[in-house]
């Protein structure tokens, strides 16, 4: 869409309208996705201040282990619950912030869906202590988990997702999907046979007609984490079903009205390609993108000077021509190159003390420097303008395959976010959509 209903040109991307997402009433997620590496932390935390400070009760969940947000608050540490933070002032809004803590999220979801003897047979199983703490997919499944959690309880009018730092950016839709295959699927079915037969008569049947494939699993696994895991399948008998069915909840609130994905990218090559499938993603599974957020994107205010252009006056300085000289400074360079006298051809008398030239000198020598100086500024001002250049071929690129997509570039910070001033300077540049000096 384009903001404020300007027509947009041709090779133009339509302008994310980044207030109009966070004022609307009916947005209730925002998932901010994208490659690792990209700012999602620092976008999603932006997002949540400004969102606040426009009236909204906000809640920010971060999966990024580094605790930036948690600092960039001025919070100590965040954890599995909800910190407000402080500072956050203006329109009567309000924001909280957390960190996935993912065993932590898995303990509740084994405490509320098991009596209190399963939950303790649970909890100390070495198996589940293991699937808890790092098994792949799982942390994408809790955030999902929690997400639900959060929308559930309708205490805040806003979530903001930073999704975990994958190597894929898919992996967030993904990965839940593959836990609950997991958790439901053919390997733990055959585990839990025996359980589901129970007694001798189970034992019965794992002794004659799992023999062969449990002395097969013996020797991968080792008798003692095979063990473990029929313990814990046997013990998670009864929830297994609701993983599959949460995340599948989830995914439908994904999809649903009130939902906007933002894929956050940098304008690099891999990182633009990464946010391109992810694109054809979700439209595939009819999930509602919002835009992308192209993030420390790079301008210049003298933008009408070309790199070209700043290429060749800085050669011309190195090489002791004129460019654009003042007339005084000139003279003192270019005495001797039109024939005209300068100050010390000028004649004298016989038997007058010749002048010391150290002014001469000094003043050449400092136009020498300013020389050095500005051309030293022109060839930096050129890389600049290339730079600007071949990010905007990458957006371009983009662009041309998505030309629906709206964008919000954000010009890049001279140095990281530590603070609310910085989650500030950052939302104002969303809500600009477009880098300084374009």
């Amino acid at each position: 869409m384009s903001e404020g209903g300007n027509t947009v040109g041709l090779d133009t991307p339509a302008r994310l309208a980044v207030d109009a997402l966070l004022d609307d009433p009916k947005t209730r997620i925002i998932v901010c996705c994208g490659a690792g590496g990209v700012g999602k932390t620092t976008t999603a935390a932006a997002l949540g201040v400004r969102a606040a400070e426009r009236g909204r009760k906000v809640v920010v969940l971060t999966i990024d282990p580094a605790r930036r947000l948690a600092q960039s608050m001025g919070i100590d540490s965040l954890d599995n619950t909800p910190r407000k933070v402080a500072g956050v002032s203006g329109g009567g809004g309000e924001l909280h912030a957390m960190m996935l803590d993912m065993k932590r999220t898995f303990d509740e979801i084994v405490e509320s869906h098991a009596d209190a003897e399963r939950a303790r047979a649970i909890l100390a199983n070495p198996f589940y202590q293991s699937l808890s703490a790092g098994f792949a997919g799982t942390q994408e499944y809790m955030a999902m988990e929690k997400l639900g959690q959060l929308r559930s309880k309708d205490d805040w009018d806003l979530i903001v997702v930073d999704t975990p730092p994958s190597r894929s950016a898919l992996d967030f839709l993904d990965a839940p999907k593959r836990l609950g295959s997991f958790l439901d699927g053919k390997f733990i079915r055959v585990l839990m046979a025996p359980a589901k037969v129970g007694g001798r008569a189970g034992m019965k049947f794992l002794n004659v007609g799992m023999s062969m494939m449990t002395g097969t699993l013996s020797k991968l696994m080792g008798a003692s984490l095979l063990k473990d895991v029929q313990t814990f399948v046997a013990a998670m008998d009864t929830m297994f079903g609701g993983f599959r069915t949460r995340a599948d909840a989830t995914f439908r609130l994904l999809q649903a009205p009130g939902t906007a994905f933002l894929v956050v990218a940098a304008p690099e090559p891999d990182a633009l390609r990464e946010a391109a499938y992810f694109v054809e993603r979700l439209a595939a599974e009819r999930m509602p993108l919002a835009g992308l957020v192209l993030n420390r994107v790079h301008g210049s205010d003298a933008a009408r000077l070309s790199a070209e252009r700043a290429l060749a006056a800085a050669e011309n300085l190195e090489e002791g021509g004129i460019v654009d000289q003042e007339s005084g400074k000139a003279g003192l360079r270019d005495a001797d190159d039109d024939g005209s006298p300068g100050v010390d051809d000028a004649p004298k008398t016989s038997g007058e003390p010749e002048a010391p030239d150290a002014p001469h000198t000094d003043d050449a020598r400092a136009v020498t420097e300013v020389d050095e100086i500005t051309a030293g500024l022109l060839r930096l001002h050129a890389e600049r303008m290339q730079v600007i250049a071949r990010e905007q071929r990458t957006r371009d690129r983009f662009t041309s395959l998505h030309p629906e997509v709206a964008v919000a570039q954000v010009a890049a910070l001279p140095g990281d976010v530590h603070d609310l001033a910085g989650l500030r300077a950052i939302g104002e540049r969303l809500a600009a959509g477009v880098p300084a000096g374009t």
